[in-house]
């Protein structure tokens, strides 16, 4: 499902805890989004339309928690990138990076690290 960047921000702070009261999600957003009540709880709305958050019943007040899983949201989100992009393609990505000095030591050494366990993967499967 599709959720805008604003949304995203509601679900990080679902997904760092909950389940969240209005008022909860409304105290954890406003002072770092500068957002007002209503801007947050109009976004706690659409992705409770869209089936992005649950809500249970707590007395007078409900507690949202989040249905779409954070995992499957970044995965989503990082096929779409390489979709638009990069046509799908990950190297293509990692030379972006690469080539305007945004990969550290720390980051190729772990690409070397996880190309290597690709490579010793492929070779199980051709036994």
């Amino acid at each position: 499902m599709p959720i805008s960047d604003a949304e995203a921000v509601v679900m990080e702070a679902l997904w760092r805890s909950s389940p969240r009261s209005a008022e909860d999600v409304v105290a954890a957003l406003a002072g770092d989004t500068g957002w007002a009540e209503g801007t947050i709880k109009t976004l706690l709305n659409r992705l409770l339309n869209k089936g992005a958050i649950s809500a249970a019943r707590d007395g007078r007040r409900y507690l949202y928690s989040p249905v779409l899983q954070r995992e499957a949201w970044v995965q989503q989100q990082s096929e779409g990138l390489l979709a638009r992009l990069f046509g799908g393609r990950v190297a293509p990505l990692v030379a972006h990076f690469s080539e305007r000095g945004k990969l550290s030591p720390a980051d190729i050494a772990e690409l070397k690290r996880l190309v290597s366990e690709l490579d010793e993967g492929e070779g199980d499967d051709e036994r």
